[in-house]
């Protein structure tokens, strides 16, 4: 996936924050409806719009060597959509 369309991705997610719903491209889809994999991409894409200087394989292949301030500082509004992610993480027994 291209650096624009990320970025497009991670903003779009975040105007949903308030509803708990992910929007795509495709449409809407509440969090719960999404799978672990889904769920990790959408709390770690937030993190990635905001600079996050990731260190796991995955996450550096997914979203790149990042690394810019304000290094992963959210937002009120994000803290609350990752935290949200992460209850539905929690509930689904992702690892």
């Amino acid at each position: 996936m291209g650096e624009g369309r990320r970025k497009g991705l991670a903003a779009l997610v975040l105007g949903a924050a308030a509803a708990t719903v992910f929007v795509s491209g495709a449409g809407a889809q509440a969090l719960s409806e999404l799978s672990c994999k889904a769920l990790w991409y959408q709390r770690n894409a937030v993190y990635a719009e905001q600079g996050y200087c990731f260190k796991t394989k995955d996450a550096i292949a997914t979203f790149g060597a990042r690394c810019y301030a304000p290094f992963g500082k959210l937002t009120p509004d994000q803290q609350r959509f990752v935290n949200e992610v992460q209850a539905w993480e929690a509930r689904k027994g992702c690892r």
